[in-house]
């Protein structure tokens, strides 16, 4: 009797939790009794009348060739006014309407009122070329370890040699201290919140990447698995960046393709740190630096879900990621499109990633990402033409 008793109680419990849950809009996760889905999420209809707003979207991850990473960028000492107005200017040129732009946690804590200054003056200098801008707040890609003041400088002919994480391995790694990032993604957010000049916030940049392999890099990575402080962190992120309530989209990219990851249409599948991006995110956004083919299949398993996507890297010229194939098909099924890279500069990512195994000594004949040499020389001539044809500049 008594078994049966408890057995009844579990029974009506798991009931109850899962109708609780239904009712407030949020997903149970049996594995490990915590809710998929933020409170909040954009509707289907919201996010669709959101993209018909905006229309086609064509950019670049933008990075003024005078930064070797975020803080350079930002920092009071090296904010360059002069080429982020000069590089938005050729950008605009080719008929660019979005960029994708990185933020820090560091900043906020080192000058929260300065920062908001510095980007309110790019936001007017990108408003006065006709482009809007998508916000990344964190960030797991390259450096674990930021560090304010100057910056190092550029290790010769390696990629993206001094690009930092946000927050870092010490806050990341260390879930007691997650609350640090709670300020800056609120204040950000809230500060910006109605503002037509921002297109969107990209909460976290290819959660849960590591840096296993980059000399001088991988002794500071998190040990162990990487992706359960990641979840734990962007969870609280997408929490407090509703609770700003902004009202433009939030976004994480997906862009692991391996193990549970390889197929993305199967959200049940999907490791439970992409299913909580893509259960999370209003608008759906994904990274691909492979070929048509590979651009094609992840484009048609994204479609299931029934929201508008955003291309938000891609451009690896040597893995057949060019404009030319790409282009085409995202304009056709007016998905975003927004490359890696714009002019050439400290962040030396005219260099493919395999520069930190392999030895350079000079530029490669095939550059990996960027547009432009920083006395506006381009790449390849016919890109450009390619990039004004198909944005309808003349």
């Amino acid at each position: 009797m008594k078994r049966f008793i408890i057995i009844t109680i579990t029974a009506l419990f798991s009931v109850l939790v899962l109708y609780l849950g239904d009712k407030t809009g949020k997903k149970y996760n049996k594995r490990n009794g915590l809710s998929l889905v933020t409170k909040n999420r954009w509707s289907e209809e919201k996010a669709w009348q959101w993209h018909n707003e905006n229309g086609w979207m064509i950019g670049s991850n933008f990075n003024p060739s005078t930064s070797i990473n975020q803080l350079e960028f930002w920092q009071e000492d090296t904010y360059d006014k002069e080429t982020i107005d000069r590089e938005l200017g050729w950008s605009a040129e080719l008929g660019m309407n979005t960029h994708r732009v990185y933020l820090h946690n560091l900043l906020w804590d080192q000058d929260s009122v300065g920062f908001i200054k510095r980007i309110e003056n790019y936001l007017d200098i990108s408003e006065s070329k006709g482009i809007k801008t998508l916000f990344v707040l964190l960030d797991d890609c390259w450096h674990p370890a930021p560090k304010l003041g100057k910056q190092p400088n550029p290790m010769p002919f390696v990629h993206n040699s001094w690009w930092v994480q946000a927050p870092g391995s010490a806050i990341l790694g260390d879930s007691s201290r997650h609350h640090e990032v709670k300020n800056y993604i609120k204040g950000i957010i809230s500060h910006f919140a109605d503002d037509k000049r921002v297109i969107g916030w990209d909460i976290y940049n290819e959660p849960g990447n590591i840096a296993p392999t980059q000399k001088g890099h991988n002794e500071f990575e998190i040990k162990g698995d990487k992706d359960i402080f990641t979840l734990s962190l962007i969870r609280k992120a997408f929490k407090w960046a509703r609770e700003a309530n902004p009202s433009q989209p939030l976004t994480s990219s997906v862009w692991k393709t391996w193990e549970k990851d390889n197929d993305w249409s199967k959200l049940d599948n999907l490791s439970d740190l992409s299913k909580f991006i893509i259960s999370n995110s209003d608008v759906i956004s994904f990274h691909t630096y492979g070929d048509i083919n590979e651009m094609k299949l992840r484009v048609e398993q994204l479609e299931t879900y029934n929201r508008p996507i955003m291309c938000t890297e891609y451009l690896a010229r040597g893995q057949g990621s060019t404009f030319q194939a790409m282009l085409p098909l995202l304009k056709e099924k007016q998905i975003a499109a927004i490359n890696w890279g714009f002019v050439a500069g400290k962040t030396n990512t005219i260099f493919p990633w395999s520069s930190w195994e392999d030895d350079f000594t000079a530029a490669p004949d095939v550059w990996h990402h960027d547009i432009y040499m920083p006395d506006k020389t381009p790449y390849d001539q016919k890109e450009i033409d390619f990039i004004k044809e198909i944005t309808s500049i003349k």
